[in-house]
């Protein structure tokens, strides 16, 4: 419901910027391990999404450990923003350097039920203090959140992740073509990663 609120926001110049913001280096491929991993898993996620964070939290630092590490999965991260917050919050992240851009994942994850669900909390005023911590500038995050443009590219990503594997919900999970919706435990990840190679 949220999701498909935030596409028609973006209404029709999704399509006409998109092109455009192919250029910004913010909207280039953020991942997670080997580039020559035997397999890559994209994960499509929303920052406010407890599902992810569940997985975040629980499932990977086993993923890391046992998957990541050794050289055989690479993780690439989609936003797929299910509300505003988590629109404002995917920016965010993206405008850290790339180096910065997982562990930050990793942090807003495990706080989400401070800046994102609290009562009375101020979700900007929260991701503006985490996205300090990370070394981003208040003039930075200022600009970043107001690009309409970069909002827009992130959008158009979303849609394609739509029109293309029907990604609705998530966290989704695609390898080779294959999808798998919904949260998993470390041992249907690994068997899912294996399986779509």
């Amino acid at each position: 419901m949220y999701r498909r609120s935030l596409l028609a926001l973006a209404g029709t110049m999704i399509t006409t910027r998109v092109r455009a913001a192919s250029a910004d280096p913010r909207m280039g491929e953020r991942s997670f391990g080997h580039a020559d991993a035997a397999e890559t898993v994209t994960e499509y996620f929303s920052l406010t999404c407890t599902h992810c964070a569940a997985f975040s939290r629980q499932v990977m630092p086993d993923v890391t450990a046992k998957l990541i590490d050794t050289g055989k999965v690479r993780i690439v991260y989609q936003d797929f923003p299910l509300d505003q917050v988590a629109l404002t919050a995917a920016m965010v992240a993206r405008a850290l350097p790339p180096e910065r851009y997982e562990p930050f994942i990793s942090a807003l994850f495990a706080s989400q039920d401070r800046w994102a669900f609290a009562r009375g909390v101020n979700s900007t005023e929260e991701l503006a203090k985490m996205a300090a911590l990370a070394g981003l500038s208040r003039a930075t995050f200022d600009a970043t959140i107001a690009d309409q443009a970069f909002r827009n590219a992130i959008l158009a990503e979303q849609q394609q992740a739509e029109t293309q594997y029907h990604i609705d919900s998530t966290p989704t999970f695609l390898a080779n073509g294959k999808t798998h919706p919904g949260e998993l435990s470390y041992e249907a990840f690994a068997q899912f990663a294996a399986a779509s190679g």
